[in-house]
């Protein structure tokens, strides 16, 4: 498995802990979209260090919220 994989697994799991009510595939959508745009082909065509960046972002952007509802 390479790093960039590794690293988006990880990310994964701590965005499933962070925002237990999005579904997996919801997910793997939005960090598409997040990465390469809205387009159908987005999904099939990110790379996993794209996902790995589109991931962190959102993870910061749910603990930013999280933290302001605290």
């Amino acid at each position: 498995m390479t790093g960039s994989r590794e690293e988006l697994i990880r990310l994964i799991e701590q965005l499933s802990d962070a925002d237990p009510d999005l579904r997996l595939g919801q997910m793997l959508t939005n960090l598409a979209t997040l990465a390469r745009g809205p387009q159908p082909e987005s999904v099939w065509d990110c790379e996993d260090d794209e996902l790995a960046a589109a991931a962190q972002r959102l993870l910061t952007r749910i603990q930013e919220r999280q933290a302001a509802i605290a």
